[in-house]
């Protein structure tokens, strides 16, 4: 009877513990918003706004320091090859040179006497009447005054230089673009007075963001085009990229090179609208909010497994970033669904069901739905 008890109260334990295992229950599939990266079948063309200017832009400056005198020309004129442009006070120059005139005019004297003195020493140490030291010595004295003759030479040379710099003149033709000092002023060696806008080849400059700058390329060809004539398109090729941002814009400087027809369509200072084509041809694209850090700081997107309704993460490898979208060079097909949004909320094999924007499924339901 005992034995009968025992058997009984052992089996109401067991049924009392298998009635208190809660079984397990399946994680809920969370709705989720997809999208197929957008194909781009053709390039986006963007304008740059820029400014017409010289292939050769000199900043002239005088070789010397001084009071400036006067200016003969002025921002926007036409100047010639040799032309004077401004004049620096040269008194302090022309009487240095007359110091030197006057040192070299004495250097020379002396190297007359010491020549005179060495030729004769010379004559009397043929007729053993002075020592041989003597000739020596006067060899040597000779010699020493030819070398300050040389530099006297040298120094007067160089007063008179300073003085011609007093001048400054045009290396080339062309138009002044900039003035940068008054008469009165004192100016420094170096100082910029003018820019010069030399004749020749005109260019475009313009200011490329960061975030297009691998879209383009030295060669690449563009169209410009003048706002004092619109709808006219001149042809044009970058010709150079800065190869560093400037530190206050944050935009890489960049040259249009005009082609020679265009010349006579164009004038210095002029603004002007650069045409180009940005982002690579074919290339698929996906939402901003869609890239999620992954592994090793490799950008990553969530994607919908069509078989098994889970989320799988997929490392991608992206292009420049646009304003709302970036392109993706490597990682995704055009036929995968890529969750859109909320990617943080995410984790790896969890269930889902994916949504357009209209919140309607992109899946066909499992069969075994189906048959229910």
């Amino acid at each position: 009877m005992k034995n009968v008890r025992w058997i009984g109260s052992s089996l109401l334990l067991a049924v009392l513990a298998a009635c208190g295992k809660p079984e397990a229950v399946p994680a809920a599939a969370v709705p989720v918003l997809v999208v197929h990266p957008a194909s781009t079948d053709g390039q986006a063309v963007v304008a740059y706004p820029g400014e017409v200017r010289a292939r050769e832009e000199s900043a002239l400056s005088f070789r010397v320091g001084g009071n400036l005198l006067r200016r003969e020309v002025d921002a926007g004129q036409r100047v010639k090859q040799g032309q004077v442009l401004a004049e620096l006070d040269v008194a302090d120059y022309e009487l240095q040179a007359r110091a030197a005139q006057a040192q070299y005019a004495a250097a020379e004297a002396d190297l007359v006497r010491a020549r005179d003195e060495q030729k004769r020493y010379a004559t009397l140490a043929a007729q053993q009447l002075v020592s041989r030291s003597a000739l020596d010595a006067q060899t040597a004295a000779y010699k020493a005054a030819q070398g300050q003759a040389n530099a006297a030479r040298s120094n007067l040379e160089v007063a008179r230089n300073q003085a011609a710099y007093a001048k400054l003149k045009a290396p080339r033709d062309g138009v002044i673009a900039s003035r940068q000092a008054e008469a009165g002023q004192v100016v420094a060696a170096g100082q910029t007075i003018y820019t010069l806008a030399a004749d020749g080849a005109r260019e475009v400059a313009i200011a490329l963001p960061e975030r297009t700058l691998r879209d383009f390329s030295v060669g690449q060809p563009v169209q410009v085009e003048v706002w004092s004539r619109p709808g006219q398109r001149l042809a044009g090729t970058i010709r150079e990229i800065a190869p560093a941002a400037d530190a206050q814009t944050r935009t890489y400087a960049a040259r249009v090179s005009l082609a020679a027809e265009a010349m006579d369509a164009v004038e210095l200072g002029q603004s002007a609208r650069v045409f180009a084509a940005s982002g690579k041809t074919g290339a698929l694209r996906l939402p901003l909010a869609a890239i999620q850090p992954g592994k090793d700081g490799q950008a990553s997107v969530w994607v919908v497994n069509p078989d098994t309704r889970t989320l799988q993460a997929r490392a991608v490898t992206l292009g420049a970033y646009g304003a709302e979208s970036v392109p993706v060079l490597s990682g995704v097909a055009a036929g995968d669904w890529v969750v859109a949004a909320g990617g943080h909320l995410l984790r790896e094999g969890q269930p889902v069901v994916a949504v357009d924007r209209k919140n309607q499924p992109v899946l066909p339901a499992p069969a075994a739905e189906k048959g229910v």
